[in-house]
């Protein structure tokens, strides 16, 4: 084993205002070869949601390989995961000031715009894929799975399942009082989920902790041994999409602040834009990334 050079690792807070708030990712720089077990082992060993692996240096296509797992699997995609990952490409691959990072995930090629302030990364935006709009769901089931009654859930729109690389069941509720109640009944989740591309359930509100933010959100998925997720970017993306596609805010286009990651004590801000362009849905969903730690794996 002697000459060979460490895999060294990222701890980063993701859509983070402050340290230690966001959802929390662990970046590998593989220097030497993973396989499947190990990556996955590595990913149950941070236990985080998401940890993602730089598989080379070298850009491939214009963009960097990278792949992105749960403590349960991988997944093509991630919204988090991305942002958090290109942020280390720019500090310690590229190590030059680049206006966009391309990442070569499963699902496909995702650009990262990067926003500098005073030297840093001030913000960092991923582009989406096109949302896709899947099946709807009987509210009375849903309010079911998620411990709420049927009248918590709002009416006006559907619970509908949105991809942009990754699926969830958006579900709009009424108030905070609503989301902060809700529990999953995972003996239903899973018979829900069985026969179904979404894995996860979204959930949001227009009401905020804060008056500067537009909507509350929660994320459950449990498939991803993710029984709670502190501030989802590919959800985000989801939901704002189908807030366009159903003209939530009365207009076809968004640029709105998201919370998440309150009810479990790690609070989160997204920023959420999207516009319809003809009959296509251009999605973009933002925020800060904040440096925790640096290690090496042994």
């Amino acid at each position: 084993m002697a000459g060979l050079i460490s895999n060294i690792f990222y701890i980063l807070d993701i859509f983070a205002e402050e340290k230690y708030t966001g959802n929390q990712l662990a970046v590998v720089i593989v220097k030497n070869p993973l396989s499947d077990a190990e990556m996955q082992r590595i990913t149950r060993e941070f236990n985080f949601s998401e940890t993602t692996f730089i598989l080379s240096d070298k850009p491939e296509n214009g963009g960097y390989n990278v792949r992105i797992f749960t403590p349960e699997r991988e997944v093509p995609f991630a919204g988090h995961p991305t942002l958090g990952t290109a942020y280390v490409i720019q500090k310690e691959v590229i190590k030059n000031t680049v206006d966009t990072v391309i990442l070569n995930l499963k699902a496909g090629q995702i650009p990262v715009k990067l926003d500098y302030k005073n030297d840093g990364i001030e913000r960092l935006t991923m582009k989406q894929m096109e949302p896709v709009f899947g099946r709807t769901f009987d509210r009375e089931q849903i309010s079911t799975v998620l411990n709420l009654d049927k009248s918590d859930i709002d009416e006006r729109f559907l619970v509908e399942e949105v991809s942009t690389g990754l699926p969830f069941i958006i579900v709009p509720l009424k108030a905070l009082d609503a989301v902060k109640k809700a529990r999953i009944d995972k003996k239903k989740y899973f018979e829900l989920i069985k026969d179904m591309d979404a894995k996860a359930i979204f959930i949001f509100c227009p009401e905020t902790y804060k008056k500067e933010n537009h909507l509350n959100a929660r994320m459950f998925a449990d498939y991803y041994g993710i029984p709670e997720d502190p501030a989802t970017g590919s959800a985000n993306g989801c939901l704002a999409g189908y807030l366009v596609e159903h003209n939530y805010f009365g207009r076809d286009h968004i640029n709105i602040r998201v919370e998440q990651g309150y009810e479990i004590g790690r609070p989160s801000l997204l920023f959420l834009e999207a516009k319809k362009k003809g009959d296509k849905i251009e999605v973009f969903v933002g925020g800060r990334v904040i440096e925790v730690a640096k290690g090496v794996l042994l």
